[in-house]
């Protein structure tokens, strides 16, 4: 395939890719239907660049569009009713001013919930939908996927350019899947919640989350969670060192450590001071990290995850992390 495709990856609901892979999803789809549409919301005097949820007996979901537009997540009333009077009826008890306008492609689907039984096949990598399927009533499909993309696109660099063999395409699969399997569950206890029918039941969660978010750590917690910044790759195959307090391996980094989208960083931080110093490597360099015994090395990824956290034999623990990554016992820096 010199001059032709190598990998194959593949995004969607409904790929035929996976299908003829032998892939299968493997879950529940969800019974009660959703429905979706584009508008304007005259009389809106709110910030124009969030997103609004409403639990209400015809639960909606605002998100943030371009051009002050919003795109409507709602359960429907009934089976024949105006999805648009339905959004517009839970909106206006908030927002009495509230009107749905130029609206598009008002349409009801089904989801699932559900997660690809492997995220590849030889040559053949699942990301999105074509690997997981969620309801929207968290917002995580679409942030999934791009992060899915992130953590293979690196990896497949690597393998296509001929720094790293094969083998590291399995710690995709490693590191995401079990990601996918966290939002799935997450998705799944937020649909009951948002369905519940009792009076008595929908009181008690809307003040289970009133304290939730009352309280500055709960809701930062909540925070991070949506948006999925979370997420821990401590349990990888390619990732090993001290867990530590704050950047641990496996960890995300913060912006405090540039992250160079051209290979890893590797980053000295010295315990108990602010000092912090990174630079590119790349294999062969050579590396001279002195005798401080208090010396943190952190090895950074492209994707901005601590692969390696070492305090101490800094050069044994770089060498054993190349050979990691690149799937190459013999390989050192």
């Amino acid at each position: 395939m010199e001059n032709g495709c190598r990998y194959l990856g593949c995004d969607g609901a409904h790929s035929l890719t996976r299908e003829l892979s032998g892939i299968v999803l493997e879950g529940d789809d969800i019974a009660e239907p959703w429905a979706v549409f584009d508008t304007t919301i005259q009389g809106w005097n709110d910030d124009f660049e969030l997103n609004a949820g409403y639990l209400d007996a015809v639960p909606v979901i605002l998100t943030a569009l371009p051009n002050r537009r919003w795109r409507v997540y709602l359960r429907p009333s009934s089976a024949e009713s105006d999805l648009v009077e339905d959004a517009a009826s839970t909106v206006r008890r908030y927002v009495p001013a509230a009107a749905f306008t130029d609206v598009a492609n008002p349409t009801r689907f089904h989801c699932s919930s559900k997660v690809a039984n492997r995220f590849r096949s030889g040559r053949v990598l699942l990301a999105g939908d074509a690997a997981h399927l969620c309801s929207p009533a968290q917002g995580h499909g679409m942030n999934s996927g791009l992060q899915d993309a992130f953590n293979l696109a690196w990896k497949l660099a690597l393998v296509c350019d001929g720094a790293a063999d094969a083998p590291l395409l399995d710690s995709y699969e490693a590191e995401r899947r079990p990601i996918a399997q966290i939002v799935v569950r997450s998705g799944d206890l937020t649909e009951r919640a948002q369905m519940l029918a009792s009076p008595a039941e929908r009181r008690d969660r809307d003040a289970a989350i009133r304290a939730t978010f009352a309280e500055p750590a709960a809701r930062h917690t909540e925070i991070v969670a949506e948006t999925e910044l979370n997420v821990d790759y401590a349990a990888s195959p390619i990732v090993f060192g001290d867990a530590g307090g704050t950047l641990g391996a496996g960890q995300r980094v913060s912006n405090a450590i540039p992250v160079r989208s051209t290979g890893h960083t590797l980053a000295r931080r010295i315990v108990g001071g602010s000092h912090v110093f990174e630079t590119v490597v790349t294999p062969g360099a050579n590396l001279e990290l002195g005798s401080r015994k208090t010396l943190t090395l952190l090895a950074v990824r492209p994707d901005g995850y601590v692969g390696m956290r070492c305090g101490r034999d800094h050069l044994a623990a770089l060498e054993r992390y190349e050979a990691i990554v690149t799937a190459r016992p013999s390989a050192a820096l």
